[in-house]
């Protein structure tokens, strides 16, 4: 470093008098300055062109643990400290990805909305008598992750559940699917949902009617029917051990 700052600064100031001040002998300094780059800086230049690389294909949202593993996946061989460093020599800097919610821009099919026949009794006298539906999203490394589940109003256990990277209607299908399977095709049940395109797609109606569900659909806009009675959080539901 310090002979570099002498090269920098050789026309500015005689080059004796900065080896003197930096304490360092100025054959050294000639000896340095009449060398090419080192085999290790070569290597370092050609490893920061990759991490570059890898930096802005993931839009400057890499730290250098993602940034260590994609080289590692592409056959590189170094160190999580080294890429670090050269990172930080490089300045490149993680930047946090803007967590905006999505929104559902899908077109909600208006032959296919229900009444509402649940009217907030949220009391059920046996089980598979009630189910509620509804989806949430949480915030992974990866972007956003969409988790659709189905709650039973008899026990308030999540019967059924599916995630997925889009929030199609497959996914709130899959939720419904799983919880027919794991509870042995109800007789005489209500599901009530809101009215996202998800549940007022055709794939998804025409699976309650296939089955002899009888549908039923909060207003437009009213969060208190469906959502608050799934516990606001489907995604921590998930992750005790009353699931099921």
């Amino acid at each position: 470093m310090k002979y570099a700052y002498i090269a920098r600064h050789r026309r500015t100031w005689p080059t004796r008098l900065m080896c003197r001040l930096l304490d360092v002998s100025p054959s050294g300094f000639y000896e340095w300055s009449g060398r090419g780059p080192s085999g290790r800086s070569q290597e370092d230049a050609r490893l920061t062109r990759s991490i570059r690389q890898s930096f802005e294909r993931s839009d400057g949202t890499y730290g250098s643990p993602r940034v260590w593993h994609d080289l590692r996946a592409a056959g590189e061989r170094c160190g999580r400290n080294r890429v670090a460093r050269l990172m930080n020599a490089a300045n490149l800097r993680a930047r946090t990805r803007r967590r905006r919610p999505p929104g559902d821009g899908a077109e909600r099919i208006e032959h296919h909305i229900a009444e509402n026949r649940l009217q907030r009794d949220f009391e059920a006298d046996g089980p598979n008598k009630k189910w509620v539906a509804d989806f949430t999203y949480v915030w992974s490394a990866e972007g956003w992750l969409y988790v659709a589940a189905v709650m039973d109003l008899y026990s308030r256990r999540i019967v059924g559940w599916s995630m997925s990277e889009t929030m199609h209607a497959k996914m709130v299908t899959d939720a419904m699917l799983m919880a027919l399977w794991r509870r042995g095709e109800p007789q005489a049940l209500m599901v009530h949902s809101d009215q996202g395109s998800q549940y007022t797609s055709d794939e998804f109606q025409q699976l309650l009617k296939a089955r002899g569900i009888t549908c039923s659909m909060s207003r437009r806009g009213d969060c208190w029917d469906t959502q608050s009675r799934m516990a606001l959080n489907v995604g921590s539901r998930l992750t005790h051990a009353g699931i099921g």
